[in-house]
């Protein structure tokens, strides 16, 4: 990587963390443009279909009113161009299911337009520490997650270690630290052969644990969507992502997505020594189901038939295995005193 790179600082003391070249490289990545659609990195969910965000505004409208319809507050991290908030929200409205407010946890500036142009009503924070309280809360994260920095922790022969990214001339190279880690390892996975990957991401869990602490507090509920894993389990997974092909993400740093899949069991204990109930995670294509995707694609094809083609293809591309069906998975927390949200019982 030149030295006039957007991460030429970066290692002016020596190597970082696998999580601080995640952190930074994908502070520049997103801060600098729009990476979604056909003219970008990649396409989430609701850049394909209406039907997804419609689903997840009627999980909303259905919980908010078997939960007595209490004056609450629409929450996204992460919301992308707002494509899934303008469409939950208009389908939660048609059930009479209004938000005092809808909070958009962003930092891009590129995106924060986007969003404002389709949600108009949204007020934008940094993190989730400036969110408002005074009601409950409806969180939805969608390919949050696995945006966060991760850690990486290597088995070697002298025991556990961090992996670290260092430069060497133009390129960056990785290397492990000398500090021993084991201690950070859970006890499952200690005993790995050298060469063995485990991946922790604190961020995460303090992103997980923070909005569980709001939600206890104020009641709501949680959906976090993405894909990943019920740990704890080894491997390697970042992986970077440009112009929807993969690439190696430790090349045009700061120009490319990194991302590193989701540990939902992790997850799913932040929400829980919150104060939360959790439910899943369940695959999205199953979820999407139970929701009533099929009866909405149904709808959709009776108003308009010429593009069945279209919204059956859509369909497919959410629902079904050799797609996002099963690789996304669908976790939701809770208040312990709001009942149960739908889509997670068989």
């Amino acid at each position: 990587m030149p030295e006039t790179g957007p991460l030429a600082d970066l290692w002016t003391n020596g190597p970082v963390s696998i999580a601080a070249y995640m952190a930074a490289a994908n502070a520049h990545y997103y801060a600098t443009r729009d990476p979604l659609g056909a003219a970008g990195d990649f396409t989430t969910a609701p850049e394909i279909s209406q039907m997804f965000g419609e689903l997840i505004g009627i999980w909303c409208a259905d919980l908010w009113d078997r939960a007595g319809r209490p004056a609450f507050r629409y929450v996204e991290l992460g919301p992308g161009r707002g494509t899934l908030a303008a469409d939950a929200l208009r389908a939660m409205r048609r059930f009479g299911c209004n938000p005092v407010s809808v909070e958009l946890v962003e930092t891009s500036p590129a995106l924060r337009a986007a969003q404002s142009a389709r949600v108009p009503e949204a007020a934008h924070h940094d993190d989730i520490e400036s969110l408002p309280g005074g009601a409950a809360l409806l969180i939805v994260a969608n390919e949050f997650f696995d945006a966060l920095p991760i850690r990486q922790l290597v088995a070697t022969p002298e025991g556990w270690r961090e992996r670290m990214v260092a430069r060497d001339g133009a390129r960056l190279v990785t290397l492990h630290a000398d500090t021993p880690v084991d201690d950070d390892i859970p006890p499952p996975l200690r005993a790995q052969p050298p060469g063995a990957t485990v991946e922790t991401s604190p961020a995460s869990i303090a992103v997980m644990h923070g909005c569980a602490l709001r939600i206890a507090r104020c009641g709501g509920a949680m959906l976090a969507i993405d894909y990943g894993y019920r740990g704890p389990a080894a491997g390697d997974t970042l992986q970077a992502v440009s112009n929807h092909r993969y690439a190696d993400p430790f090349e045009r740093a700061g120009e490319v997505d990194l991302t590193a899949h989701v540990d939902f069991a992790a997850l799913g204990e932040a929400a829980r020594r919150g104060g939360l109930s959790t439910l899943g995670p369940v695959g999205q294509g199953l979820w999407l189901q139970r929701l009533g995707i099929d009866a909405r694609l149904q709808s959709l094809i009776a108003a308009s038939p010429g593009r069945a083609g279209e919204l059956e293809g859509q369909r497919h591309r959410l629902v079904e295995a050799g797609e996002m069906g099963e690789l996304f998975q669908i976790l939701a927390a809770h208040a312990p005193n709001w009942p149960q949200p739908a889509g997670f019982a068989a």
